[in-house]
């Protein structure tokens, strides 16, 4: 059993598909990371201010960002070192330069973000693509800068980052493109320095004088993937439930199929005819509200992250008080020593 909550760790942060063999080391791997007998990923989740039982979510949100921090931005080694340290006060040196170093992750990343953002805005909306570039972005926060694109636009997205006339970049795509293939293709044609990846998601290296030819050979591969059609989003639904039904046990129940992650998504549920009591903005770019159940009055909390200027988030703060059907998933939310249900909200419309 030793070191299998690491191993747990790296898969879900790899984003191996929890799936046969993975699913089962990840199991086993958080009971053992339960236990808190690494200290290095003990004293992590608790400079993190984490103190719920350890989960995929864990780790993918709260210990390997602050692992990875330390190759992003700081020192590549701090993540090993405190992973493998056994001594508690050199742990938390550790821990606490990597929540540091995350800090200063998070800060670069929302300066490159913002300007990337600005960019993709005033981009063609037709491109069956988005690629963006600037001169000393900082090479360490062009990925998750690719994704919160994507996410945000729905299309294959490259962000580049460009130092001495050549740029890094990481690439982000969205179901039915292969964005791997499109960087290989334009590798084959010397567009590239180098270049490779997997369907969803890719890196390179491009001068910048090339960026306009490897621009349209992108675009060109992605058309003949898709047949020129538009990329539509497509949100699967498990089952609908009530808002009384959003209970503890439920959630506990609904735990037993976990771990959840790549291969394995946490289940989708949609909230018919609720009222969207009271919207309002929370921290910097998230809407928060209270969905009340008109007939039953039971009520849930319910969270859009990073939703301040996108539709999800404009239509939940327009619709106060109108009744909607909601795409969510629920969530644990403990706090001392009680547990209550919280929904993670995916999309709405108004209710028909």
């Amino acid at each position: 059993m030793q070191f299998l909550d690491i191993v747990a760790l790296g898969t879900v942060c790899d984003v191996v598909p929890l799936v046969g063999v993975n699913r089962a080391f990840v199991a086993q791997g958080l009971k053992v990371m339960a236990a808190r007998g690494n200290v290095g990923i003990r004293t992590l989740l608790d400079v993190g201010r984490s103190d719920e039982r350890p989960s995929a979510y864990s780790c993918g949100f709260i210990l390997g960002p602050r692992i990875n921090a330390g190759g992003r931005v700081g020192k590549s080694d701090l993540g090993v070192r405190l992973l493998t340290c056994d001594d508690e006060a050199e742990a938390l040196v550790l821990a606490r330069e990597l929540e540091q170093f995350n800090a200063e992750r998070k800060a670069i990343e929302a300066m490159v973000l913002e300007q990337a953002m600005a960019q993709a805005e005033a981009a063609d909306a037709q491109s069956p693509m988005l690629l963006v570039h600037g001169k000393g972005w900082h090479p360490g926060v062009i990925g998750i800068v690719a994704g919160r694109l994507k996410e945000r636009f729905h299309r294959p997205t490259a962000v580049v980052a460009l130092n001495d006339g050549v740029g890094k970049a990481s690439a982000r795509s969205v179901s039915g493109v292969d964005f791997g293939a499109a960087v290989i293709a334009a590798l084959a044609q010397g567009l590239l320095v180098a270049g490779g990846g997997h369907a969803m998601a890719a890196g390179f290296t491009v001068e910048e004088a090339k960026l306009p030819a490897l621009c349209e050979s992108l675009e060109k591969h992605i058309l003949r993937q898709t047949n020129g059609a538009p990329m539509q989003r497509c949100l699967l639904l498990d089952a609908p439930i009530s808002l009384g039904g959003a209970t503890p046990d439920l959630l506990e129940q609904l735990e037993r199929l976990g771990p959840f992650g790549a291969g394995n998504p946490g289940l989708r549920f949609l909230l018919q005819q609720v009222v969207n009591l009271k919207p309002e903005v929370v921290g910097e770019s998230h809407v928060r509200t209270l969905f009340i159940d008109r007939l039953s009055n039971a009520r849930l909390s319910a969270i859009a992250f990073r939703a301040v200027g996108t539709k999800l988030g404009d239509t939940l703060l327009a619709t106060r008080g109108k009744t909607l059907d909601v795409a969510c998933q629920l969530k644990r939310n403990s706090w001392n020593g009680s547990v209550k249900v919280d929904a993670t909200i995916e999309d709405v419309r108004l209710a028909g």
